[in-house]
């Protein structure tokens, strides 16, 4: 999330706001947003699939 932050470069004066990025970019404010939700998903679904699988040398997730 600290990448997100709105950051000024102290030297240049240059301004990084990944929101403008993503709307110029990627011509989607929301970019961002489901971003996280994506890595969010793909965490919890890692989960499910660690805790299905089989246990190993005894050891239980």
């Amino acid at each position: 999330m600290e990448r997100q932050c709105l950051k000024t470069d102290k030297d240049s004066g240059i301004v990084s706001d990944a929101n403008d990025w993503a709307v110029e970019t990627m011509k989607n404010p929301r970019y961002p947003l489901e971003l996280v939700q994506r890595v969010i998903t793909v965490s919890l679904e890692t989960v499910k699939i660690v805790n299905g699988l089989p246990a190993i040398f005894g050891i239980d997730a």
